[in-house]
């Protein structure tokens, strides 16, 4: 029963995610558990807790009977509006996640770069 319970509901964050064209990393962010963590949910091969279920609900803007297999796909009503970094490309928000890890000389430096390819 668990195990084709976490199917079920991996395939449901799975097909969420990709209509809303998120990567596996951006839910994973915005949800607050890692990637890795995020990505054996999607396989199948755990459960979430009901704290995490609540937030993949609100980040995949869906409702927890479509993540658990009780209604078909539609789109829950909008809670909040999105922060402006999660509207970003792919291509930043993966660059974002990378920056946010670099210490105080580093971003100095990246800051360097950064401005000698605007001229």
């Amino acid at each position: 029963m668990e195990q084709r319970l976490a199917t079920i509901i991996g395939n449901a964050v799975r097909t969420a995610r990709q209509r809303l064209e998120l990567t596996q990393a951006d839910v994973a962010e915005r949800v607050g558990i890692a990637t890795e963590v995020y990505g054996r949910l999607e396989r199948g091969h755990m459960l979430p807790s009901v704290r995490t279920l609540r937030k993949l609900c609100l980040v995949l803007n869906c409702s927890s009977d479509v993540l658990l297999g009780m209604a078909g796909v539609e789109a829950a009503p909008a809670l909040a509006e999105d922060p402006p970094e999660y509207r970003e490309r792919p291509e930043v928000r993966r660059l974002l996640r990378t920056v946010r890890k670099l210490d105080a000389p580093q971003l100095r430096l990246l800051g360097q770069v950064a401005h000698a390819l605007e001229n």
